[in-house]
Parts: C-alpha cells; structure tokens; sequence
C-alpha cells in the first residue's frame, strides 16, 4: 500500500493473477461440494410439514429433536421462533404416510415429551410446490443475470458486460458452495439472500465501473492498468465504509435476530464479503482481460457542417 500526494495507491491490478487463482481454489471447492454433497433444500423446496408449537416455558432444542429422531422423524428441524418458548419444527414428507398422518404423529410425540406443549398452526408444502419454487428460483437468477448483462453492455461497454457477470456467478457460486460443504438449510430465506446479494455486487461493481469509464477519458498518458488501479483506489474508500456498515447490521441480525433468519443473514454476511472482493478482483480483472482500451470510451464525435449548423 503506497500513499501519493495523501492519496491512496494500491496496486490492486497487479496482483490480480493471485485473486485469479484464490478464486479459482474456492470455486473448485464449491463446486466439488455441490457436486458431492449437494444443497441440503429445506421444507420450501422438498415439501413437507411445519408445525409450529408454544411452551409456557423456554425449552430446549436438542430434547426435541431427540425425542423426534427416536421415533421415526428421522433429519426433523427445530428451531426457536419469536422465543425460547415458540419452536418450529420442519419434518420431511415418509414414504407411505400421507400429510396429515405425520403431522398427527410429531404432535403426539411433542405431547409426550412435554404435555404443556400448545399447538399453534400446521402448514403443508406439497413436493410439486417444492419443485415449482425450485424452478421459479433459478429461473429468477438466470433472468437476473440476463437483464445485468444487457444492462451493462448498453450502459458502458461490451467489455464491461461479461466482467460484471462473470463477478456474480463467482459470487453465487461462492454462497451455494458454501452452503453445500456445511450442509446449512437452503430456503426460501437465502434465494432471496442470494438475490439480494447479486443487487449489492452489482451496484459496487457499477460504482468501479463508473469511474474507470471518467478516468479512461480523463488520464490521457495512463495504461488501461493505471486507469483501473487508480479508479479502485478512488472508490475504495467508498467500497469499504458501505460493505463495512452494512456488515455491522447483518452481524446484528446474526447475533440477537433468532435461529429462524440465521441462514439469511449469514448468506448475506457472506456475499457482501465475497460481492466486495469481486467488484475489485473479478468484475475489473477480466475487463482489463478482454482488452478495454480509451478508444473504446471516448464519446463519438460529431462533425458540424458550416452554414446549415446540420450534424453527421
């Protein structure tokens, strides 16, 4: 890290080919993850039962999903909602027994374990809706990404698109493998993390963009190199204080906000470290990779024609 005339110098493009293969590491991770332990859906996608009961006391969890495991619920989910004294239990649909039958079961068992339990709601998600959500999700990304990818080419340059792109599905990449290797819950709760992930990358990565294009038409002896350190480096600052912020909040929800968004908040800690690292390391790198010249952002000239004041 250099400091010229109180400002900051970092080469950032310089060590660019060590991010490339940090990424590379990390997404071979993922992605053998994915391939060997897959995502581990909860309710919202396999379909299943939620029954969401009451104590008048705070209760333990793993005396729950004790009692549950030994009596045929077998990867059955608890977990605190609201309170200590609220738990929402997630059972997998049985071969052989239909909807009603387990959920009448679970409640026995539940009574059994504390006869103060109270039941509070019973909830049914069909193996169809599952499949349709699973679907309707990833279809969600892939239009995403498409509408980025136009967006981009149209704003800036097409150079700019597929580096920008590139950044998000490194970033996706990251979260499910991650997720995969851990075996945490993948719900409706971190699509939407997921989702909302890709708009904070984008925007970062849109904020560099920004002032790569002004630096480009602004430093007239600057190698595209130099235009890109010097643009990071001007936004940086920028970059930093917002992931930074935005990090305290969602450590926030982590910590005090309930097991029931900790999968959420925990793919949205994750991404906007991953999302930060790529608007620098991915997004700039393979732009600078496909060639980006001060040609190709110069604004076209116009030639004015004496007397008529006409344009071609």
């Amino acid at each position: 890290m250099q400091l010229l005339k109180g400002k900051l110098a970092i080469d950032f493009m310089g060590k660019r080919r060590y991010a490339m293969i940090l990424s590379a590491v990390v997404l071979a991770i993922s992605i053998g993850a994915l391939v060997t332990k897959g995502l581990n859906f909860g309710v919202d996608f396999t379909g299943g039962t939620l029954i969401e009961v009451g104590y008048p006391e705070a209760v333990e969890l793993d005396g729950i999903r004790d009692a549950l495991a030994a009596s045929g619920f077998e990867g059955a989910q608890a977990q605190h909602f609201g309170s200590s004294r609220d738990v929402l239990v997630r059972i997998a649909p049985q071969a052989g027994k239909d909807t009603v039958e387990l959920s009448e079961n679970a409640l026995s068992v539940l009574r059994q374990q504390n006869a103060s339990m109270e039941m509070r709601r019973v909830e049914f998600v069909g193996p169809q809706v599952g499949e349709e959500l699973t679907e309707q999700g990833a279809l969600a990304m892939i239009y995403a990404l498409i509408g980025i990818l136009i967006y981009i080419m149209v704003r800036f340059q097409w150079r700019f698109a597929p580096g920008a792109v590139v950044a998000l599905v490194h970033d996706v990449l990251i979260i499910i493998g991650f997720f995969a290797l851990f075996q945490f819950d993948f719900d409706l709760t971190v699509l939407a993390a997921l989702l909302a992930v890709i708009g904070y990358s984008l925007n970062d990565t849109i904020v560099v963009f920004d002032r790569i294009r002004e630096n480009f038409r602004k430093m007239r002896k600057g190698t595209a190199v130099e235009v890109i350190n010097t643009s990071i480096n001007q936004t940086f600052s920028r970059t930093l204080m917002t992931s930074i912020t935005t990090l305290l909040v969602l450590m926030s929800l982590f910590v005090f906000g309930g097991e029931v968004i900790h999968t959420f908040s925990l793919a949205l800690i994750l991404g906007i470290v991953v999302g930060t690292y790529s608007s620098i390391y991915v997004a700039s790198a393979v732009t600078l990779a496909l060639g980006v010249t001060k040609a190709d952002l110069m604004p076209a000239k116009v030639e004015v024609k004496e007397g008529d004041g006409s344009s071609v």
